[in-house]
Formats: structure tokens, sequence, C-alpha cells
């Protein structure tokens, strides 16, 4: 099926701006502001506490924890930390903050003026992050039917970190990218397990358009909480045709807040976008400024490990396989630990690339499995590949094998045994069958030396269903050109 060209390329006069907010739950043990365990799935409203429910009288005591990832994130994504940062409090009314504000910082965050470089198309792009701050999230309303609502408060108080760009973003294939670089390096620094799924990585998409030849930006719109990368390409490419289309018809972008809407591949009205000076932000006054000293950041800096730009770089450099390959064997610290795991045991960084990208990472699409719940491991992927490159098997075979491998759990030789799979190598029995096959079919050999080489194939075929499927092809087709 051919890809739909994206909007901008069939309109080229219009242009878009495009900045996003994300959100990342971090995997503390304990909620940002008290003691309450930060667990996910656990039964709606266990997890609370009179911090959690703001109760008369009660005070926020800061978590340590969520201050050093909040630092992390900073120094992953090339931020400054500040010295002095401090807290605020943001006013709304949603039944699933029982305070009726949020705690989050305003004009002072923790992190600012950092940038993640991104490749789309060969182009390099430096997508500048505007700033990082720490906040608390809010509850979690559940929709019963069309007149009843409850409020599940176990995710009130959970430690976030908002990570907000410049709107550099200018399409939704750079969005994807930028979001997919995050996504990795927050897993990465160790500090959220990112399952958009669950909500612990979730953007907000701010974007206008505008004809290029226009010096005033668009009116911005904004597209709340999109949880995958696929929807969020979606939502955009939607979004910047809708604002397209209403403009050239000579109407006005209405400033509001927008939902993806999956089932209809749309967005759809939520409310109207507020400004900043709607929430009225004032300073904590529970909470004392947050001072951070160097000597803080700079051990923290040491717990920094490899990010996944540089695994990248040093997966071309080192194992000699694409780029392509390694962004891909990149996007995850277990990916990256298996190959390299598979590849000590074996030293073939290409194949264990091949097999990991083509029936690995495969299987566990078909079979919906994380890395960690497949059977197949390293060690017996490397002992695969050193059986294909010993000759024991051929690549055919090896595909059985590994489908074996991950149903089962058994190790390559094991299989192999058992089921009697070593190929046929150069041995007077293929000798024989392959000359008497060549004897047998004196019109079909007559054509390949006419040169019709296409009917080498039809003479490996055969020698291949006669062996059932284990003759050595490097030996089969040396033995056909002797009797050819």
């Amino acid at each position: 099926m051919t890809r739909k060209a994206s909007a901008l390329s069939r309109y080229p006069e219009y242009e878009a701006t495009i900045g996003i907010e994300v959100h990342v739950q971090l995997k503390t043990e304990s909620k940002i502001f008290c003691s309450c365990p930060n667990k996910f799935g656990e039964q709606p409203n266990t997890n609370i506490c009179p911090v959690c429910t703001a109760s008369p009288g009660v005070l926020p005591v800061l978590n340590k924890k969520a201050v050093e990832y909040a630092i992390k994130a900073g120094l992953a994504t090339n931020c400054s930390i500040a010295k002095i940062s401090e807290f605020s409090r943001k006013h709304y009314t949603y039944p699933d903050l029982p305070k009726n504000y949020q705690i989050t910082q305003a004009d002072k965050p923790i992190c600012e003026n950092g940038f993640i470089e991104i490749n789309v198309g060969g182009v390099s792009k430096k997508i500048r992050i505007q700033r990082i701050h720490m906040e608390e999230d809010a509850g979690k309303n559940i929709h019963a039917t069309d007149t009843e609502s409850f409020v599940d408060l176990n995710r009130a108080g959970t430690p976030l970190v908002e990570i907000v760009t410049h709107p550099d973003i200018s399409s939704a294939d750079e969005a994807r990218d930028y979001l997919m670089q995050l996504h990795a390096i927050v897993q990465y620094v160790g500090i959220s397990d990112a399952n958009m799924e669950e909500g612990s990585f979730r953007a907000d998409v701010n974007i206008s358009v505008k004809k290029r030849d226009s010096e005033k930006l668009g009116t911005r719109v904004e597209m709340k909480n999109i949880n995958s990368f696929k929807f969020i390409g979606q939502a955009i490419e939607y979004e910047i045709e809708r604002h397209i289309g209403i403009l050239d018809d000579g109407g006005k972008i209405t400033q509001e807040t927008r939902l993806w809407n999956t089932k209809d591949q749309k967005t759809v009205f939520m409310r109207s976008k507020e400004d900043a000076v709607d929430y009225r932000y004032f300073t904590d006054p529970d909470l004392p400024l947050l001072i951070i000293d160097e000597d803080w950041v700079s051990r923290i800096a040491k717990t920094i490990p490899e990010l996944p730009h540089q695994k990248i770089a040093r997966f071309v450099k080192e194992y000699g396989i694409l780029a392509y390959d390694a962004e891909i064997l990149a996007e995850t610290i277990e990916l990256g630990n298996f190959f390299e795991n598979a590849v000590k045991r074996c030293n073939e960084p290409k194949q264990v690339s091949n097999w990991m990208l083509r029936n690995l990472l495969g299987y566990l699409k078909e079979h919906k499995l994380s890395l960690s719940e497949c059977k197949v491991k390293p060690d017996m992927l490397a002992e695969l590949i050193e059986e294909i490159v010993k000759d024991v098997i051929n690549s055919k075979t090896a595909q059985d094998v590994f489908n074996e491998m991950a149903e089962t759990g058994k190790y390559p030789s094991i299989i192999i045994q058992e089921k009697d799979l070593r190929q046929v190598g150069a041995s007077d029995e293929l000798d024989a069958l392959v000359k008497k096959l060549v004897d047998t079919n004196p019109d079909v050999a007559n054509n390949y030396r006419a040169g019709n080489e296409r009917m080498l194939g039809f003479f490996v075929g055969q020698v291949m269903k006669q062996t059932g499927g284990k003759a050595n092809p490097t030996v089969i087709q040396q033995l056909l050109k002797k009797y050819l």
C-alpha cells in the first residue's frame, strides 16, 4: 500500500511550527511529596494518604530521589542545572486533583537550555529543550457509563518531569524522531520505564500552521496526552491538513485543546485552551527553595551511562553494521545488551544483527512478547549462527531451528541432534544423487548448457527435496557445475 504524501508536501506554500511537552513519570519507590508507594495497577484509592487527598493541615515533603532523577534527565539532554529553583501552585479545578491546584515549577525550573539532535532523511537538526521542570501528577477519572464517573487517586502525587521543547519541530517525522530518542534516553538513564500504554510517557503537541511568506505565527492548537509514536504522527498530519483546509477556505483557527480519536482517525474538540495567566501561579509557601550544589550534580553526572546516540555510533564503528540497524538495536538497553552478548559468543556482528532484526523482533511482535519473556537468549542465538557458519545446518533449516528454539527454549545443537537436521555435505551419496538427476533430466541439462542459467534452480530444488532440505547448497552448486 502506498503511503499517503504528507500535507506539507502537497501544500508547499504552508509550513508547520510544532512544540512538544512530554510528561515522564519517574520510577521512584514513593510519591513526590509523601511516602505513599508509587505503583501502577493497584486497587483504586489504596496508595493514598492525607497528603494525596489534600486533607487540611498536611505539608508536602520533597522526594530527594525525584530531584536526582530530574537532574539526570537534564544532564542527558544537555541542559544546564539551576542552582536555585522553586515550586509553585498551578490552580485549576478537576475532580482528580483534590487540592484544586497542582504543585509544579513555573518561572524557576530545575533544568533549562538543552537539546536533542535528531536525524530525519539524513539531515541532522537540533531540537532545543526550553526547560525541564518537576511536578506532581493528578489522579485518574474512570468513566463507567455516560452518566457515572469515579476518581482513583492512586496516581495523585506521582513524580513527573515535564520536558518542553522550543517550537523547533517542522513535521510529523521530526516529531516522531525526537520523541523516540527522548523515550530511549529516559530509559537508558533509569529514571522511568516510559511505558506509553500505562501513561508513564505521554506527549502534548502544540502545533500552528501559516503561509511560508507570513512573518506571524498561526494560532496554536494543543493535542493532549497522545500515547503512541504512530498516533502522534497521524494526529500531527491530520491537524496540519485540518488547519490548511480552514485557512484555504478563509476561516480562522480557534485556540483550543483537542484529543486524538484513534477509531475515527481524527482530532476532536476537548476544551478551550487556557493561557498561563488562567492558572494564577504563585510560589508554594509550604516548600522551601530547592538548592543544588555543583558537587551533587557532579556525582550524578558520573552515573549517566552510554546514551543511545553514543551507542549507535559505537555499534557502527566497532561492529561494522548499518546505522539504521544500529538505531533499532540501540532503542532499548535490553536490545543493545542482547546484541553485544551474542556477538561476544560468536563474533559475527552482522549475522547477529540480521537475525535479531528479522527473526527475533519479528517473533516478539507476532507473539506480543517482551524481550525478557522470549525463550531465545543471546548465547542460543550465537550458537545457532555458529552452526550456520560451520555448515552444520543451512540457512533454511536454521529458520526452523530458530522457531523451535523460540517455542521450547532448547539450544540449537540439541534440536539439530534430536531432529537429525545436520546437512548432507559432499558425501558419495550426494554426489551420486546429483549425477543421477543430471543424467535423468537431459533436456533440462542441455537447456542449462545452452545458456539458460535458471535451470540450475530446478536441479537445486530437486536435490533439496530429495534430501529433506538438509543438503548443503554450496556443495550442491559445486557438484551440479561438475556434472553440467
